[in-house]
């Protein structure tokens, strides 16, 4: 069976999808790359996300819009090969609100949620190395990034009507947590002094 060629025009990006590098698919299900003109495979593309680069994922026939369904299909693969991110609960979850009047609330927030969660994570590398110079600076910061964290998961559990885990005892139960935080970060510097 021969490989489907593309042809020169099919290198060429459309006006308005310049800015993204677009991938064509094919029938027999290879990915072709138009702006390195190369074959590409999933692998390829969770890379390119990775690395940040802008693509769309085109039918090659019908010049459908394929990207949702090939992102969606580069996480399943990402889970078969244990990189587990996505709970169980998660994904039940999920699945639940395909069908349900809050559907289309579901798109937006988890962008929203997901942006939060990548600039809290640029603000902990960066401070990451200001952590532990100072003991005090490092409690503060993982004290802060918990705070923070739990504040986006209760918002996200009242946004769908759902009451976020109760703990008991109000102030004094945070004070507990917080107190448990600092002695497994005092257990993981005495480790790490010990390696180091």
């Amino acid at each position: 069976m021969a490989l489907e060629q593309p042809s020169p025009a099919e290198g060429k990006p459309d006006a308005q999808e310049t800015e993204s590098i677009v991938i064509k698919k094919y029938a027999n299900r290879r990915l072709y790359n138009t702006k390195t003109s190369t074959y590409v495979t999933l692998e390829t593309l969770a890379g390119m996300v990775r690395a940040g680069e802008e693509f769309v994922v085109v039918d090659a026939k019908s010049g459908d819009d394929l990207t949702r369904a090939v992102l969606a299909q580069i996480i399943f693969e990402q889970e078969t090969k244990g990189q587990n991110l996505l709970p169980v609960r998660f994904l039940r979850q999920l699945i639940g609100l395909y069908g349900d009047n809050l559907q289309s609330f579901v798109p937006s927030y988890l962008e929203a949620s997901m942006e939060a969660f990548r600039k809290n994570q640029e603000s902990m590398r960066q401070s990451l190395s200001e952590a532990f110079a100072t003991p005090a600076g490092g409690m503060q910061i993982f004290e802060n990034a918990a705070r923070q964290n739990m504040a986006l998961f209760e918002q996200g559990m009242a946004m769908f009507g759902l009451k976020p885990p109760q703990h008991g005892g109000g102030a004094a139960a945070k004070e507990g947590e917080v107190e448990a935080l600092r002695a497994e970060i005092e257990r993981l510097k005495e480790e790490l002094a010990k390696k180091g």
